[in-house]
């Protein structure tokens, strides 16, 4: 009767424990794959990611800038993820 007891503990143990862990993952999963988006459109318009935003490679012109900005929107919008524009540092353009 009590290697019963001791056996039911831990299956209660083991049962939060996965519980805790399927909570966790089902937070970090998302936001991980949420930035690879990010990084992959910001690539792929031409940018480069860099500390979470999307930037211009070299010094260029605010037309230059403009582009790879819409570019990489339309990207991210395809991709099904909402407000792109908050994953780029904007650059006024005199």
């Amino acid at each position: 009767m009590r290697q019963s007891v001791g056996e039911a503990n831990i299956t209660v143990i083991v049962i939060v424990l996965l519980g805790i862990v399927a909570s966790i993952g089902s937070v970090l999963i998302p936001r991980l794959a949420g930035n690879v988006i990010y990084a992959s459109c910001c690539n792929e318009a031409g940018g480069l990611w860099k500390n979470g935003y999307c930037a211009a490679q070299t010094p260029t012109t605010c037309g230059d800038r403009e582009e790879l900005f819409r570019k990489y929107d339309e990207c991210v919008i395809e991709s099904g993820k909402h407000n792109a524009n908050a994953k780029y540092k904007a650059v006024s353009c005199e």
